[in-house]
């Protein structure tokens, strides 16, 4: 049995962890709050901007002369993943999530008989990816010095993973992160962004009469221009859920382990208490035992 000190410290470690735990969930809470207004205002734009890719790349017969991130490099062997986790831990099953999906995504491919590169964001995934495919990643983006993601960091990325792909690095790009739902909700993602990826109905005559539309420049000119500019939105949204996301599953995560922090020390007072009255009680009968013997 644990001596009266020995529990009196462990008591006094969890109450300094519980308000370590609880001080950082009242930060990731007024964090949250203006991530998910950020990630909440980017998902108009970037889902707009996919329909009008969509559209207008159904209106374009691809061909030579088009635009490679539409046409593709004409092979699907090479595939590069995408993965943006968070540069700080401490966040639940945030970055687990997203790194399993990414290695579902891989483990398929590579079945399917295909190649496989990772192209990291963050630093989280790279124990997990870096122990499992220590040969495929082509890549370690760092974040941490990103207080508030901005469109230009964004860019960045985008511009590096288009040079790559025009350099013929890689066939096919996927995107993964984490969509916020809720501080208890973030569902990992799986997009496509290049080439682009074209929905199952774009193109498809529906019913009623389609209104005539006519571009000026011409469709593949704008395509052109708005590809790259499509590749930095997406991975601009998937920045803003992932910092909202991370947000509220750390104010989860720490709130839970508060309140375990809390459910511990009661059955540490407990357990004191018990072993305080034991030891109380067995003075008094040492005591007594002296007494009736003088």
């Amino acid at each position: 049995m644990a001596s009266l000190k020995t529990l009196k410290g462990r008591i006094a470690s969890v109450k300094s962890t519980q308000k370590i735990t609880k001080a950082m969930k009242m930060v990731a809470a007024a964090k949250l709050r203006r991530a998910q207004q950020a990630a909440e205002a980017g998902r108009p734009y970037a889902e707009l901007m996919e329909t009008v890719m969509a559209s207008i790349a159904a209106k374009v017969v691809v061909g030579p002369q088009s635009p490679k991130l539409i046409a593709g490099t004409g092979a699907d062997q090479t595939h590069l993943l995408v993965v943006c986790t968070s540069d700080r831990g401490l966040a639940g099953a945030f970055n687990t999530n997203i790194v399993r999906a990414a290695r579902k995504k891989a483990d398929d491919l590579i079945r399917e008989g295909k190649t496989v590169h990772f192209y990291l964001v963050g630093r989280k995934g790279r124990a997990v990816i870096g122990r499992l495919f220590p040969k495929q990643i082509v890549h370690q983006h760092d974040t941490g010095a990103i207080k508030q993601v901005r469109f230009a960091d964004a860019q960045e990325i985008a511009q590096d993973l288009v040079h790559r792909f025009e350099a013929g690095q890689f066939d096919v790009a996927h995107l993964f992160y984490a969509r916020f739902q809720s501080a208890l909700v973030q569902d990992p993602v799986a997009q496509q962004i290049i080439p682009v990826s074209m929905p199952e109905s774009a193109g498809t005559a529906t019913s009623g009469v389609e209104a005539a539309v006519e571009y000026e420049p011409e469709e593949e000119e704008i395509l052109a221009e708005l590809l790259p500019r499509n590749v930095a939105v997406q991975i601009f949204r998937a920045l803003l859920e992932n910092a909202a996301s991370e947000q509220g599953s750390r104010m989860t995560a720490m709130d839970n382990a508060t309140r375990n922090a809390g459910d511990m020390i009661n059955r540490l007072t407990i357990q004191y208490n018990r072993t305080r009255q034991a030891a109380i009680t067995t003075e008094l009968v040492e005591i007594i035992s002296g007494a009736e013997a003088l």
